[in-house]
């Protein structure tokens, strides 16, 4: 390949990847075409987007960028994911297709978080942690817990003095 077509071809990746800040590294050496497809149409369901590159071209792409730790030290060609509600959600999405027995040659290598370099094995990791579903889930939790509490304390007291006041009519009446 010339260096006009590579510098082409750089341009269009780091145009694709503009605004990207994180992202998912992965190996899809191996699928067939149907499975491919299979793959690539479950993750634009979920708004999950995948560029399979070359890594020298993808550092090339991604020199001076966020992204550029994910592509260092890697050989071959990978595909790049990206996209989805939040990163973790991301990640979770992958890490379950790595898993899955369909897509048996799909396998997470690595990625960028905050343009920090991740392992195999930290990705794994981040999959175990809350999306941002979950977390808005916990924090409103946490939030409404104290009130709650207090709603309560405050309902038993108010309803044992109304009982003894309701008890102390009927003795009166009596």
């Amino acid at each position: 390949m010339s260096k006009v077509v590579k510098e082409i071809l750089s341009k269009d990746i780091a145009r694709r990847l503009a605004g990207v800040e994180d992202c998912v590294v992965a190996n899809m050496i191996g699928l067939d075409s149907e499975k491919t497809s299979q793959l690539r149409r479950t993750l634009r369901e979920k708004k999950i987007s995948v560029m399979v590159i070359k890594n020298s071209l993808a550092r090339r792409a991604t020199e001076g960028t966020p992204l550029a730790p994910a592509f260092a030290g890697l050989t071959g060609t990978a595909a790049v994911l990206y996209g989805s509600e939040d990163f973790v959600s991301l990640v979770k999405e992958v890490v379950g297709l790595d898993k899955d027995a369909n897509y048996e040659s799909f396998k997470a290598r690595g990625g960028v978080m905050d343009g920090e370099s991740l392992s195999p094995e930290t990705v794994l990791a981040i999959a175990k942690w809350p999306n941002r579903a979950e977390q808005l889930s916990i924090l409103s939790g946490q939030i409404l817990s104290p009130g709650a509490t207090l709603g309560g304390q405050l309902k038993g007291a108010g309803g044992k003095l109304a009982s003894q006041i309701a008890k102390l009519s009927e003795e009166k009446e009596d």
